[in-house]
This record gives structure tokens, C-alpha cells and sequence, in this order.
């Protein structure tokens, strides 16, 4: 059976479907920005690596904080489209999770709830009837499953969890809580697509009530697009505590790191946007506020 529901992490909630299927010491100085066109549509962000420290005291599975070295490694500097999902899944014939179940997951901001939607996928992850998704815009309603898949085809992976946090702090020890500053209003305008207010407030001051143009809000110092806010993103690790972590924790391995917050409500609220929020769901879900972007190894 499958089943709707919020998955609650010690004291903060983010709102998830869960499908049960029958069947993130100094760094290196080195850090720039190199772009690097992979193919006629993508370019990605060099990230030399380093030793960083990751993590964070301001909730209990955010730490303890620890320092690690990173692996150079290559991050998409934005979130993957709509059209790169469209020309995957022309060439490969590929068939979601959504699609294989029926639904995906749609939240009803009036009410407050989630609903499996019938019919709800990649091309229109509201459901049947509601606006179709446009190419510029982050692909959604797309599983981890689905994510791998893609990453796969294109010759990529999923960052891992430290890769995503080291390029939100942009490849550097920063006390920033986000990858761009420390507000999510600089000069009257806002840093990202972010929920604005209580759980049922109108969505209308970030200029979006649901998912906004890739790059839209701009770059961070890196050369990034989308590191916080718009949608979640799936990153490859298993969810599991950080080591010397004592908290009780029932580690699963089809659960799975996303992290980056999105317009959605979040009882975390603005510390779901920080570049340390992290939480997972499960391998085979499908939202309407998640997606996700690809990595692959440096030299």
C-alpha cells in the first residue's frame, strides 16, 4: 500500500509523499569558477575541492559539524529543465515513477494537505487539466530513481550530499547561512523563490506561487543558479545521522538526501533555504516541488 504523509525530522517538517512500490580547517584557495559546456545546452561549475567544514549547531541533524576534504568535482549551474528531461526521455523512451504508479504528489496550499493526483508527471505535475510545464523551468515530479536515470544518460551522476553543501558555501568555509548572503531580501527583492509568511499566506511578493524560470533569482558568487529555494534537490547519499551524531535515528536505505528547500511551505521556514538543511524521502516519490541537478567527477 501506498501511503501520503509528512515526513517529520526531530522538531522540523517537510511536506513528502512516500510511495511503499509492490514491488552535507580551511579550504583550498583554488576554488574559481570554470565553466565548461558538457553538450549544446548544459555548462557546468568546476569545483577544485578542498577541505571544508560541513554541517551546522543550528539543528540536531545538522551536526556535529565536520571537517572534510572534497574531491574536485563538476556541479550543473542550474537545475535540470524540462527541456533537458523532454530530450532524455525522447531519446531513451524513459517512463517515471509517476507514470508507472498513476500519481505523484500534489500539495493543496488552501487546504493544507497532500494528495496523490491521478495523472500528475514531468509534463504536468499539477495533474490533468492544469498547466502544462514549460521547458525553462526545473523539471519536477521526477523520483531519485528517475534522477539517476537521467544523470546516467547524460553521462553525469547526483552530487553527493558534501558536494552539494561544499558548492552552496561556495568552495569555501563561510558562515553564510545561504549561498548567497545572509537575508532572503537584499534591496527590496528577493534571493530566491521562497515561501513568503505563515502556511496558508498568499504567494505573490518573490513574484511566484509555484516553481520560477531556472536562474531566475540569479547567480551566487560561484556562478551557481537555484541553491536554495524553487525546488528540492536529490542528491546521491543515503539519509542517515553524521557520524557522532546520538540522537535515535532508524536508518533506511531507500531514503535518500534532498536538500535546498523550495516555494513551498516549510514548518523549518527560512532554515530550510540555509546552505546545512538537509532531510531525505524516499527513492521512488515524486513532488511537484522537487528535481534535481547533475555532477561528475574532476580532475
Amino acid at each position: 500500500m501506498r501511503v501520503l504523509f509528512n515526513l517529520i525530522f526531530i522538531l522540523f517538517l517537510v511536506s513528502c509523499s512516500q510511495r511503499n512500490p509492490t514491488s552535507r580547517s580551511p579550504v583550498t584557495e583554488k576554488t574559481s569558477v570554470n565553466t565548461n559546456v558538457v553538450d549544446a545546452v548544459r555548462a557546468m561549475v568546476y569545483f577544485p575541492g578542498g577541505k571544508i567544514r560541513l554541517g551546522s549547531q543550528r539543528l540536531p541533524n545538522e551536526s556535529p559539524a565536520f571537517d572534510t576534504l572534497i574531491k574536485p568535482f563538476y556541479l550543473d549551474k542550474n537545475l535540470v529543465t524540462v527541456k533537458q528531461f523532454q530530450d532524455f526521455v525522447s531519446a531513451t523512451s524513459f517512463v517515471t515513477d509517476a507514470e508507472k504508479f498513476g500519481d505523484a504528489g500534489v500539495y493543496d496550499i488552501a487546504s493544507g494537505n497532500w494528495d496523490l493526483i491521478k495523472g500528475a508527471y514531468w509534463q504536468y505535475p499539477m495533474g490533468p487539466g492544469k498547466p502544462r510545464s514549460l521547458d525553462n523551468y526545473p523539471v519536477t515530479q521526477v523520483s531519485w530513481n528517475d534522477a539517476v536515470a537521467y544523470c546516467t544518460w547524460a553521462g553525469l551522476r547526483l552530487p553527493t550530499e558534501a558536494e552539494w553543501e561544499f558548492a552552496a558555501r561556495n568552495g569555501k568555509n563561510s558562515s553564510d547561512l545561504y549561498s548567497w548572503g545572509n537575508a532572503l531580501i537584499e534591496n527590496n527583492q528577493y534571493k530566491a523563490n521562497v515561501w513568503q509568511g505563515g502556511q496558508f499566506d498568499a504567494q505573490s511578493a518573490d513574484g511566484f506561487a509555484y516553481t520560477s524560470p531556472v536562474g531566475f533569482f540569479g547567480f551566487t558568487p560561484v556562478g551557481l543558479t537555484d541553491m536554495g529555494g524553487n525546488v528540492w534537490q536529490w542528491c546521491s547519499d543515503n539519509y542517515r545521522l553524521y557520524r557522532g551524531n546520538k540522537q535515535l535515528f532508524s536508518f533506511d536505505i531507500n531514503t535518500k538526501v534532498i536538500r535546498g528547500g523550495s516555494f513551498l511551505f516549510d514548518q523549518a521556514a527560512k532554515l530550510s533555504y540555509t546552505v546545512s538543511f538537509r532531510v531525505g524521502n524516499t527513492g521512488e516519490t515524486s513532488l511537484f516541488n522537487m528535481g534535481f541537478r547533475c555532477a561528475k567527477n574532476g580532475k
